[in-house]
């Protein structure tokens, strides 16, 4: 097996660089290709659990890029199908930059989750920031070039802090190994690692870059966008953090935070962000709590979110493509122009909710059921509270305000509303299918979990009983309410606004004070420094002229009238006389130096 280790990544960077010599009508069978080879390779790997890839480097390091576990298994299956499910849904698109983009962003993906040490998965990890830039800045939002530039420097910061974090570790330890650290043997380095991988899951605070940078994307780009970022760092803290304490809490208010923000929106994509945000803090939680039972509830629930929320990018995708339009206000009433668009994305808003069936009701309880068992009554209560919260925004407000109730599109864009092209309609189908096939064929998801021996069965009377009863109550409160939870051409202020008020006041610092401080220099410098300067350099002029040009001069002057007195003297043009001279100081010479 050793030696016919092909990295999945390998195919897809590979693939990358071979696209932009496929022309014509090989260019949509070889998009559909390489992602379908990466997921047989990754298929094919997962059969041989082990440890390949291994470099030494510089005879100090070794490079493991290919730990084939549990754990890396699952996660590697889901990111590979998005990827087939992610270029499907991207076919139509002609900008071969966009495919490439997105490929390298891929295998920046399977190379972390596939990584063995620290210095591997900085590598994949900085290719999986750099490569989704681009994904922003291939958007033709008019705001996609500053969210790409702010997304780049927040993920720059967290690169940093995740290496400064290895270099620390490596120096206190002498180990680069990517695993388990030690909750309670904490350091530096620990809680560096730990920001560097919580940014990419946006964890409060470190979070505002997600609705922001996903809402600006291009279409296709938002969908591998919400796939692979946030679930990859699940991956790594599951890995690194699985029992650390801090991040229940971190997890709770996340899922809160989230689901709160979500309802005030009023942008779907934007909308669907702060969602992203509530659901990977069930993950986080779960990271935190570190069972057995709540590792398969986050390895399971990273694997159904990636399928529903894909889903319904994809389907608000859809929508921004056809009508131009992605905010609320200006939407309502296309069920009758896009009937496929809301089957498929009322089957992504039941998923997330939870509904029995469907994927999130068979990984959301998990985390939940794990809290609940490690006596963790306030997590457990308050997590069960957000799924409430998410059928309330994902599975009635979204659809209602887009498909249903008031008609608040303009002649135009109800013109151009209508289903999308074949492509992303398959796709959407495809991530439809497994919504379906997770919620129904339990076994398909739960004996793919990292931990075989853990024994959970979702439909129990009692799991089923109280689903139904939250999801009752929800909808009634609904109907009655759903006048107040209108769409609204409202900004609601996040913690970025701290972030915003920070860089203006760094802004004005540089402008006012230093600036001021800068050209109170430069005139003191204009006016002492360069009037003593020149003041020095024409005295320095002048001394040059008169006293040492003069006495050089006079010297020269001295010795050629000198010269010239001696010439005459003896230089009469007789030849006679010259070598008398001549002779006579010879022999003066040489008796002084015989005598002398």
């Amino acid at each position: 097996m050793t030696g016919s280790f092909i990295h999945p990544a390998l195919i897809m960077v590979a693939g990358s660089l071979i696209l932009p010599f496929i022309r014509g009508p090989f260019r949509k069978p070889y998009l559909c290709l390489v992602p379908i080879l990466a997921f047989c390779d990754v298929l094919y790997l997962s059969q041989f659990p082990g440890t390949y890839g291994v470099i030494t480097l510089l005879d100090r390091w070794t490079l493991v890029f290919g730990r084939i576990d549990s754990l890396s298994m699952v996660f590697a299956f889901i990111m590979a199908l998005m990827a087939i499910i992610g270029t499907i849904y991207g076919l139509h698109v002609e900008d071969e930059w966009q495919h490439i983009a997105a490929w390298f962003y891929v295998a920046g993906s399977l190379g972390v989750i596939y990584s063995g040490d620290f210095l591997v998965l900085f590598l994949f990890w900085e290719m999986m920031a750099f490569a989704s830039t681009f994904l922003i800045w291939f958007s033709k939002d008019k705001d996609a070039l500053a969210a790409g530039y702010r997304y780049l420097l927040v993920h720059t910061f967290g690169g940093v802090m995740l290496l400064l974090g290895f270099v620390l570790r490596y120096q206190a330890t002498g180990d680069l190994s990517f695993g388990l650290l030690d909750e309670h043997n904490t350091s530096l380095y620990t809680w560096l690692i730990m920001i560097g991988l919580m940014l990419n899951a946006a964890v409060p605070p470190l979070h505002s870059w997600l609705p922001d940078a996903y809402s600006r994307a291009s279409i296709t780009g938002s969908v591998f966008m919400c796939a692979f970022t946030t679930k990859t760092a699940i991956y790594t803290l599951a890995r690194a953090f699985a029992g650390f304490d801090i991040l229940i809490a971190l997890g709770v208010v996340m899922a809160i935070y989230g689901i709160v923000y979500a309802i005030l929106e009023n942008d779907v994509r934007r909308l669907l962000g702060w969602e992203i945000v509530s659901q990977v803090g069930y993950m986080v939680a779960g990271v935190g709590i570190g069972t057995a039972l709540a590792i398969n509830g986050t390895c399971a629930h990273a694997f159904a979110h990636i399928l529903y929320k894909g889903l319904l990018f994809m389907g608000a995708g859809a929508i921004i493509m056809t009508t131009g339009e992605s905010r609320l206000t200006n939407l309502g009433g296309l069920y009758r122009r896009m009937p496929l668009t809301l089957l498929f994305m009322v089957v992504g808003g039941v998923s997330v909710s939870a509904f029995p069936f469907f994927s999130g009701f068979v990984s959301k309880s998990m985390i939940i059921a794990a809290g609940f068992e490690s006596h963790l009554y306030l997590a457990g209560f308050l997590l069960t509270a957000v799924s409430a919260g998410t059928f309330l925004v994902a599975g009635l407000r979204l659809p209602w305000l887009i498909f249903f109730g008031e008609t608040r599109c303009d002649p135009t864009t109800w013109e151009k509303a209508r289903d999308p092209v074949w492509n992303m309609r398959l796709a959407m189908g495809i991530a439809a299918f497994f919504c379906l096939l997770l919620g129904t064929w339990v076994s398909f998801l739960y004996s793919m979990l990292p931990n075989t021996e853990v024994n959970f069965h979702p439909y129990t009377t009692s799991h089923l009983a109280e689903t139904l009863q939250i999801l009752a109550f929800t909808a009634l409160a609904f109907y009655f309410l759903k006048d107040r939870l209108a769409a609204t051409s409202t900004i609601s202020l996040d913690l970025d606004w701290f972030y915003r008020m920070a860089g203006r006041g760094f802004l004005w610092l540089a402008e006012k004070p230093l600036q001021w401080a800068d050209t109170a220099w430069g005139a003191a410098y204009r006016v002492v420094g360069l009037v003593t300067l020149m003041t020095i350099a024409r005295f320095s002029a002048w001394f040059d002229w008169n006293g040492i040009d003069g006495v050089v001069d006079g010297t020269a002057r001295l010795v050629r009238a000198l010269g010239g007195r001696i010439s005459l003297a003896l230089q009469r043009g007789q030849v006679q006389m010259t070598l008398y001279y001549a002779i006579t100081f010879a022999a003066l010479f040489l008796t002084a130096y015989v005598w002398l």
